[in-house]
């Protein structure tokens, strides 16, 4: 076994594709829409568009410190860095923590569509569900041990088909409801002052759920070419495409569908509104396109997952057998059957709760805080690492120190504000899973002492 992976694989576009996919269009749309229209009504679209403005902010953050320093931990390692072990740890752990439980959140959704398509009967059943979900949660693992560069030709394909459906359904809305909405839709419904704090806080926390994902491109940066440009360019691509797409179906929900309507579609919300432009079969090219979504964005987080299991354990954070890659496919492969075993683990945990919907919206909800936790440390980071060389340009001090540090303040911000609105369960499994992570640093800390 080795431990370097393959370098020079994928190119700009590629890293943009995967940027795309990693936040997962198909996926969020369908699995938070409803959540997100729920909680702030007609600004859901507003919502998305200013969480997008802050997210670009941390994309620029990555952007330059992927330049300043190329490796797969991202965060993790750049945190390490400039802040320190402890900080830079828990930027990772959060991830880590995310991408857990994000297979649960995402595996659920595509058991639930591929039984839609194939046994419509079985489709609510929360067992029958969750075991297409362990089915595809093997099958995507398979994939992905056997090398980023399948991965990645599999994601163009996927990601464009995904793109061209949500693309049609959208131009056909547009043309049956354009002067018949449902809901009244007015420029006041995009003003900042259409907000109480609570409320934009709320969105915010559900909209970063759609958000989350693109930074996948630059956890490849080891195995992209050009690992200092390639990478960061790629992501701001993709933020771009993904503030547009996941905006613009907010505003075709609320242009198709009745209040009554969304709640009812669940986490079929693309479903619902491709039912009313297309008749059947051909409105199950929405499920087709949460499908692949879904498939996309669970790769995408098992390559976060283990590349940043790969980095820890490279800088001496893990164990070493983390770190090892396949002779032949070049994959942290033991990092990667980790990930695939938790996510069944808590997916077949996941029977014994309430409902798949009470399943999606704690997700939803933690995964939500534990990434405004990790890129508001990446926003600071990159000020904090860039503010002397920033000072000479009004551009670099702009998209190095100002910009990430709002971004961060905003993120954090309103993760504080969501936490105080969640359920004890909820607050609890968010916020003592990071806490967790105490446990294997000062192991590490102890190791790392014993060796000196």
């Amino acid at each position: 076994m080795t431990s370097e992976l393959k370098k020079d694989t994928l190119g700009i576009f590629q890293s943009l594709i995967i940027g795309v996919a990693g936040s997962a269009p198909s996926f969020s749309i369908s699995a938070t829409m409803a959540a997100l229209i729920a909680a702030v009504g007609v600004l859901a679209p507003a919502s998305l568009l200013y969480c997008g403005l802050m997210m670009v902010g941390i994309v620029l953050a990555y952007m330059h410190l992927n330049a300043h320093r190329p490796n797969s931990g991202a965060s993790f390692a750049w945190v390490t860095e400039i802040f320190g072990t402890s900080l830079g740890f828990f930027a990772g752990w959060a991830l880590l923590v995310a991408s857990a439980l994000f297979m649960v959140s995402a595996s659920i959704p595509a058991g639930a569509a591929t039984l839609l398509l194939l046994r419509p009967e079985y489709a609510d059943s929360q067992v029958a569900v969750t075991l297409c979900a362990v089915a595809w949660l093997t099958l995507i693992t398979i994939l992905v041990v056997k090398g980023i560069g399948l991965t990645a030709k599999v994601q163009i394909v996927m990601t464009l088909i995904e793109l061209l459906i949500l693309s049609g359904i959208s131009l056909l809305v547009i043309f049956r409801f354009g002067g018949a909405a449902l809901h009244e839709l007015s420029w006041h419904s995009f003003s900042p002052s259409a907000f109480t704090p609570s409320g934009f806080a709320n969105g915010a926390v559900i909209a970063l759920f759609f958000f989350w994902g693109w930074d996948v491109s630059i956890n490849l940066n080891e195995e992209t070419k050009n690992p200092e440009k390639s990478p960061g360019y790629g992501v701001v691509g993709a933020i771009l495409v993904i503030i547009a797409a996941f905006t613009a179906f907010a505003t075709i929900s609320l242009l198709a569908l009745s209040n009554e309507e969304i709640s009812q579609s669940g986490t079929n919300i693309i479903f619902s509104v491709a039912d009313k432009v297309l008749p059947a079969p051909w409105s199950y090219l929405a499920v087709l396109a949460l499908i692949l979504s879904t498939i996309g964005t669970i790769e995408t987080s098992m390559l976060q997952f283990s590349r940043t299991m790969f980095s820890k354990s490279r800088e001496g954070i893990f164990h070493i057998r983390w770190s090892q890659v396949h002779a032949q496919w070049k994959t942290p492969y033991a990092a990667t059957f980790l990930i695939a075993s938790i996510g069944a683990i808590l997916l077949l945990l996941s029977i014994s709760s309430k409902s798949i919907a009470d399943v999606m919206m704690a997700s939803i909800n933690i995964i939500g805080v534990q990434a405004a936790y990790y890129y508001g440390l990446a926003g600071f980071a990159c000020a904090w690492c860039f503010r002397r060389q920033a000072l000479g340009s009004i551009k670099l001090t702009i998209t190095m120190v100002i910009w990430p540090v709002l971004s961060a303040l905003a993120l954090w911000w309103a993760a504080v504000m969501a936490i105080k609105g969640f359920d004890a369960l909820t607050s609890t499994i968010a916020i003592g899973s990071l806490l967790l992570g105490f446990i294997p640093l000062y192991k590490s800390i102890r190791k790392r002492a014993s060796q000196n």
